[in-house]
């Protein structure tokens, strides 16, 4: 035992000397800040058949924050060694659980975002991409009543997804 702790002592003390360094990144991201600075997040303008107005916002504002709070990145207007931008092209509602006379029990709505994500920095890095997510809730309810606070746990959603497909590099 006292062999295997002195061996593993030297292992360690070799990296050290060696100049090794580990790093562990517990956001996610998984970028070169001596190569990426900057990044420009766009417009997610609404292209949804059926509108919800407040969402366009909702949605910058929440990918906006992700990015700043879990990567080093600069958000800047204009061009950036990252670009991340898209349409929101999906707001549905659909029946889910029908019951036995024929009526939903439960209502899903889902979230369509098509993201075009560039890197200027790294040819192959690209992504042109459509993230969706949903969350259901009760048919009795009105949407109205329940449309803002889905909306912001779907937006949330919607960016893990996107941050972790681009740059989380997942």
């Amino acid at each position: 035992m006292k062999k295997l702790i002195l061996l593993l002592m030297m292992i360690v003390g070799l990296g050290v000397n060696q100049g090794c360094r580990i790093s562990y990144k517990f956001n996610g991201a998984a970028l070169d800040y001596n190569i990426y600075k900057t990044v420009h997040i766009g417009e997610f303008p609404i292209r949804a058949a059926l509108v919800y107005a407040p969402l366009q916002q909702t949605f910058e504002n929440e990918l906006t924050d992700y990015v700043t709070r879990n990567t080093r990145l600069r958000v800047v207007d204009g061009a950036a060694d990252l670009e991340i931008e898209g349409e929101i092209t999906g707001y549905s509602l659909t029946p889910q659980a029908v019951t036995e006379d024929a009526y939903a029990s439960m209502t899903r709505l889902t979230i369509t975002v098509r993201v075009k994500y560039t890197d200027t920095k790294k040819e192959g890095n690209d992504i042109d991409q459509s993230f969706s997510a949903y969350r259901d809730f009760e048919a009795s309810q009105m949407l109205m009543d329940v449309q803002e606070e889905l909306c912001n746990q779907i937006s949330k959603e919607l960016v893990e997804l996107i941050f972790n497909a681009t740059l989380g590099n997942w």
